[in-house]
């Protein structure tokens, strides 16, 4: 998806944010990370009426903020599809994990180093090589298909393992049942002949053969990954309201502050995930949030 140069000033806000965001720490990590390497991931934005230039900010809330405190006066935004208005989630164009390859690669090719990249991410050196290296050996058409997807490096590093069609048919697959898992990613390894891995010798290929045993554990891994999919998906409704209700109760808590002062000094970390789901607003962010991938989230 491209993205376009837009103002700060023409962005509009989509929801209040919290008193004293400023101070926490995530407001400073994103300062930080931006400071450090610039905007890795665009804003998401909507233009509820082309005849204005103005746009409403759905998602970047906390990285305007950290723009503003810079002295930056534009940013890169995504544009949200006008078939995706239907609720605020589906209006979010977050960035996929080959744009955000993409991204990192460019701020290599700027001179950043890869050390300077895990720093400002708070991240392990691994991690960022697993990203710089995430479509190494990956075909065009199969990078095609993975373009506006996320998922974990792990799952290109198998595809690595098959050859240019079968990498294609295994994505394919994989956006079928909307799985791109690393879980399904193996069985579909698994599952591809021979001929058609790249990752065995001419003699590993001879003797390489699927018995029935093979197969039947094949089979239970496929029906597992349904079963976590579907039970994910009855689950997700309960969970965020279990959410919503934890970041009721824990805001009135907070709201205390001898409460406040007392768990900071004597547990500052489990402070920092009280305000981490005081100031979430979705399910997704708090994934996102204690996921160790580089990514500068609202």
């Amino acid at each position: 998806m491209e993205t376009y140069q837009i103002p700060l000033e023409s962005l509009l806000p989509s929801k209040k944010l919290p008193d004293g965001l400023m101070s926490t720490r995530k407001y400073k990590q994103v300062v930080s990370s931006i400071n450090e390497i610039g905007l890795i991931e665009p804003l998401s934005v909507l233009q509820t009426d082309k005849q204005k230039k103005e746009y409403l900010l759905l998602d970047g809330h906390l990285r305007v903020l950290a723009l503003k405190e810079l002295g930056l006066n534009e940013a890169p935004c995504l544009f949200a599809r006008d078939d995706e208005t239907y609720t605020y989630n589906h209006r979010i164009n977050r960035l996929s994990t080959v744009q955000e390859h993409y991204m990192l690669r460019r701020a290599i090719d700027r001179g950043v180093s890869k050390e300077r990249l895990a720093r400002a991410f708070n991240v392990n050196l691994s991690s960022i090589n697993r990203r710089v290296n995430l479509l190494q050996g990956i075909c065009p058409d199969a990078i095609n298909l993975l373009q506006d997807h996320q998922f974990t490096p792990d799952v290109t590093r198998i595809l690595r393992c098959m050859k240019s069609a079968r990498q294609v048919e295994a994505v394919e697959l994989m956006l079928a049942s909307s799985s791109i898992t690393v879980a399904h990613a193996e069985a579909l390894l698994k599952a591809t002949p021979p001929e058609q891995r790249a990752d065995l010798k001419p003699e590993d290929k001879e003797k390489k053969t699927a018995p029935i045993e093979q197969m039947v554990k094949l089979e239970k891994e496929m029906n597992q990954v349904q079963d976590q999919y579907k039970e994910a998906e009855s689950n997700y409704g309960s969970d965020l309201l279990n959410l919503m209700v934890a970041k009721g109760y824990l805001t009135k808590l907070l709201e205390n502050e001898a409460v406040k002062t007392f768990v900071d000094k004597h547990e500052p970390e489990i402070l920092s995930h009280f305000e981490l789901v005081v100031n979430t607003v979705s399910m997704e962010e708090a994934l996102n949030e204690n996921s160790d991938e580089p990514t500068q989230s609202e």
